[in-house]
């Protein structure tokens, strides 16, 4: 079989190389991989930012779905033909995350998912929605599962309540979503006006130019009326944590989940003290989390929104894309019709 692979970090690394074909083993079973997508952590993972001590080689990607070819001895869940999506952490199934779970996600220190055929436990295969088609199944194990947790489970996303977005990357699209379906006021940011109106489609309230306003946060503020938002769905890291801590309001949530424009600052912790504001990091989310957001995307009919369709054999191109950061939404490779 075909499968991506690096040996060193850097894009230009990734070889598509043969493999024997895996065989499923008791509880185990076979997937041919239809369509896989990518999150910046892949980015981060290939070029040896994430965890520069990642044992190499590795097929990176962790999300992606397919078909259920073959099952192994003593599998129930799973039949031949099932058509699932990869548990991003294959041993989370429920309640809160320990350091355990990290030493199985997918893509890192795993095997990801950039390969014709994988073999999972078959707790670590999640069925997916029958209306959505592969490529759009191979984009939530992540960056789905992550908004989702963010803003539906921690944040507590309702009528009334005021949730901020950073850009318009996988996660805050998803967030956008899911934030809309429960009647939150959201407010996305950008820098781009294009962007933005393609974000006031899905559904968001107000929309701020982050280019032509720097003080976003204070923008934020005159939204509300002084208050600052109750919920902001923090990706950027270290460029943008101290204007998330402004723009939210007394009590309000920080969910810190990207670190895109940075991974170390100096930060003024005075406000999180006197503001009484919760500071959590999140990290994607257990199988029941999974299932219970691919509920209400089945229920209400969601489409992710996918910005770029790239083909197996360039998934070098998929991630210069990702690395250009010029994407609304998701990227994705499709591996086989």
């Amino acid at each position: 079989m075909k499968v991506y692979e690096f040996r060193e970090f850097g894009i230009d690394n990734l070889a598509c190389v043969e493999r024997d074909a895996p065989r499923p083993g008791p509880g185990q079973v076979l997937i041919r991989v239809h369509a896989s997508s990518l999150n910046y952590r892949d980015l981060m993972t290939v070029l040896g930012t994430y965890n520069p001590r990642q044992k190499l080689p590795l097929v990176p990607l962790s999300d992606g779905a397919g078909e259920v070819v073959e099952v192994g001895e003593g599998v129930q869940s799973l039949a031949v033909g099932d058509r699932v999506a990869g548990l991003f952490a294959q041993a989370w199934q429920a309640g809160p995350f320990s350091a355990a779970y990290r030493r199985s996600t997918l893509g890192g220190p795993r095997d990801g998912m950039l390969a014709e055929y994988v073999v999972l436990d078959q707790s670590g295969a999640v069925p997916i929605p029958d209306h959505l088609s592969f490529e759009e199944a191979a984009t939530l194990p992540c960056a789905a599962v992550t908004a989702w947790s963010a803003v539906m489970e921690h944040g507590e996303a309702q009528p009334g309540r005021t949730v901020v977005l950073l850009g318009t990357g996988g996660v805050s699209i998803f967030a956008l979503q899911f934030a809309a379906l429960a009647g939150a006021r959201v407010i996305v940011t950008s820098s781009s006006d294009e962007k933005l109106a393609r974000a006031r489609e899905l559904g968001a309230w107000e929309t701020i130019n982050y280019r032509q306003t720097p003080e976003w946060q204070e923008r934020v503020k005159e939204l509300t009326d002084g208050q600052g938002a109750d919920h902001v769905v923090e990706v950027g890291g270290a460029g943008t944590l101290q204007r998330s801590l402004t723009a939210v309001g007394i009590g309000g949530r920080v969910s810190m989940i990207g670190v895109v424009a940075g991974a170390e600052t100096t930060l003024d912790v005075r406000m999180i003290l006197m503001r009484c504001v919760d500071l959590q990091g999140i990290v994607v989310g257990s199988r029941r989390s999974f299932e219970a957001m691919n509920r209400a995307i089945a229920y209400h009919g969601l489409r992710p929104v996918v910005d770029t369709r790239f083909g197996f054999d360039r998934a070098a191109d998929a991630f210069r894309h990702m690395e250009a950061g010029k994407h609304f939404g998701k990227i994705v490779l499709a591996h086989a019709a």
